[in-house]
């Protein structure tokens, strides 16, 4: 768990404040300062870097090197945070829907939250997932920031999570552990057919829209606008990181080998 210090430091990552308890207001103060301060990101993917989900290393990495990560950093890191401030909260494998199919088995990593006898789904580690957290024991759609989300009981193990009618992911019931990611997360560093591998991106909400960089083209949504930029060089590219994602690298990442220009991830889909 984390100690004082740590716990301490990453609430001022994200800007938030220290709740006086573990009840629902807090959880969404917590998931929304999040969502809103940490990029969702793959550089590490392309730069061959190790990959930290099991101990207070993502923790360093969000907190002090002011970076962000994929789905099994930023939540594992969240629930460190979460562990640590009272709330009870578990680890969950799911399934992302991409193309109208289920990808492969277990290839996300998301968080549930019991409060107040209630569950809800937790997750700042899906691009263009909700702000806030997500019932799950109701099917009544819950208005947010980026969309209508919605959850459907599919048997007794899997629920699947709706954005604005589309399923975005299946999360299932199974009781699971960090060490079970061990094997995903391989997977990502290291197949071609890992989608952060064919994909470097940075992605992070604002208060009127998003912004997302992909290797060297930044799109910024700011209400019904989307402005597209290929930036000029690597120059550009290390001032953008910075701007817009607080990220400061000395030099620009390479892309993996397996970079794909047109594959779209799933938190692009409309």
């Amino acid at each position: 768990m984390l100690d004082e210090a740590m716990t301490a430091a990453y609430l001022r990552r994200i800007s938030a404040g220290r709740p006086k308890r573990p009840d629902l207001a807090a959880l969404r103060h917590l998931h929304e300062r999040h969502v809103l301060s940490v990029p969702f990101e793959s550089l590490d993917y392309h730069l061959g870097k190790e990959i930290y989900y099991k101990d207070e290393r993502i923790v360093e990495k969000i907190v002090h090197q002011r970076r962000g990560g994929a789905c099994g950093e930023l939540n594992s890191a969240f629930f460190f945070l979460l562990e640590a401030l009272g709330f009870t909260v578990r680890l969950r494998h799911a399934r992302v829907w991409i193309g109208g199919r289920l990808r492969d088995p277990y290839n996300h990593m998301t968080l549930t939250a019991e409060v107040g006898g209630r569950h809800w789904l937790v997750d700042v580690g899906f691009g263009k997932g909700a702000r806030y957290p997500i019932p799950l024991d109701t099917p009544e759609a819950q208005g947010d920031p980026h969309g209508v989300f919605s959850v459907r009981k599919v048997d007794e193990r899997a629920t699947d999570v709706l954005r604005d009618g589309k399923p975005q992911y299946r999360v299932y019931d199974d009781p699971t552990s960090l060490s079970d990611f061990d094997q995903v997360i391989h997977w990502y560093r290291t197949s071609p057919d890992s989608m952060l591998l064919q994909n470097m991106f940075c992605s992070l909400p604002t208060e009127e829209g998003w912004v997302m960089l992909k290797d060297d083209v930044l799109t910024v949504t700011r209400g019904k606008k989307t402005a597209t930029e290929k930036l000029a060089d690597d120059a550009a590219v290390l001032d953008a990181y910075e701007k817009w994602f607080g990220i400061t690298l000395d030099k620009r990442p390479t892309p993996s080998p397996y970079l794909r220009s047109s594959v779209r991830m799933a938190f692009e889909e409309k």
